[in-house]
């Protein structure tokens, strides 16, 4: 198992799994409120009375035994760290805020705090069979709702009023919630990679929609640049297809081994090489799944890693060009031993909306 590792390297004995999404990787449990304690062999969950039922379902068939009592969760965290000895307490400093910290401090006496940086959120990159599966269905989701919401676009549409239909429509379809804020960013303002939708009316011009929901807790992230209206010039029609062609070469080259350097480099090359190398600023790609920016970050800025099968990693090449407007293509892949799998499906040649 990923934690006994994580306490052997960290040489601790114990570990506080605080962070809620880490909290709910390790034990299942889909609630706001709770930690989860492992001493060696031992696994616990405590939270408080609102979430019995619910613990009990999703905890103990995963190992943890449910502590769920009236008195505070950190309480009773430190009753059972002194009744086992432990003297090297494992904490998430990453996500920890100073009051948690003091708080900790204050309920735990006499411990050693040993950071674990990272270490959890690097075990979820390597994704299951059954996260695999939730982000297959999370894509099919926003794809079959970006595919109702089109017929809505129109010039003088509101880009907020096309966010709006776009959520109802994942929601509809299945979706808990948007993976974040929806951009929808038309003509002039599709040079704004986060241009999150506002009250502008759509214009002729590209429409950048830059969305994606959440399936059982884990994200998909999807982007199609379009055309809005019936003539796009030379150079919107020469943008879009560099754009297309950088994201379909760095897929090609998707798979274990290949280093994230290398892989944004096969796309920046190629934009460098067109001529519109200044206007691709952002990475070329991220990790996804309990959140919509996981590791491994896939940019000339990251650490230079390797891909590893399992892991699943958005490919978004973009050209933004101010006083213009601005193509980005996403895709989300599968990395794979000697390949990778596209798991997004929607046509990306470039879409005329009239």
């Amino acid at each position: 198992m990923n934690l006994k590792r994580v306490m052997r390297e960290k040489n601790v004995d114990a570990v506080l799994i605080s962070n809620m999404l880490n909290v709910r990787y390790f034990t299942g449990f889909t609630g706001t409120t709770g930690m989860a304690l492992v001493i060696g062999e031992k696994k616990f969950f405590i939270t408080d009375f609102r979430y019995v039922s619910q613990g009990k379902e999703e905890v103990e068939k995963n190992g943890y035994e449910l502590i769920c009592e009236n008195i505070s969760t950190l309480k009773r965290v430190g009753e059972i760290l002194a009744e086992f000895g432990v003297q090297k307490l494992g904490i998430e400093n990453q996500s920890v805020t100073l009051d948690q910290f003091r708080l900790f401090e204050g309920n735990f006496p006499k411990l050693e705090y040993v950071y674990l940086d990272d270490s959890f959120t690097k075990i979820r990159e390597i994704k299951s069979g059954e996260e695999i599966e939730a982000i297959k269905k999370s894509i099919e989701i926003a794809e079959k709702a970006l595919e109702l919401t089109i017929p809505k676009i129109k010039i003088g549409v509101k880009e907020s009023d096309i966010a709006a239909e776009l959520e109802y429509q994942m929601k509809k379809l299945g979706a808990s919630k948007p993976s974040f804020d929806l951009i929808v960013a038309s003509n002039e303002r599709s040079a704004l990679p986060h241009g999150v939708a506002g009250d502008k009316k759509i214009e002729e011009g590209f429409l950048t929609i830059d969305y994606g929901c959440f399936y059982k807790g884990y994200a998909s992230d999807i982007t199609r640049t379009f055309y809005v209206g019936d003539n796009p010039s030379d150079k919107h029609l020469e943008i879009y297809e560099i754009v297309k062609q950088a994201n379909e070469r760095a897929i090609k080259e998707v798979k274990a081994g290949i280093s994230v350097h290398e892989l944004d480099a096969i796309a920046r090359e190629f934009i460098r090489e067109k001529g519109y190398g200044e206007y691709f600023g952002h990475g070329l790609g991220h990790g996804i799944g309990l959140q919509i920016h996981e590791y491994p970050g896939v940019s000339y800025k990251a650490e230079n890693k390797t891909l590893k099968e399992g892991m699943i990693i958005t490919i978004e090449p973009g050209i933004y060009i101010p006083n213009f407007g601005g193509v980005r293509i996403e895709d989300d892949i599968l990395v794979k031993k000697n390949s990778c799998e596209v798991l997004t499906s929607l046509d990306k040649s470039l879409k005329k909306i009239k």
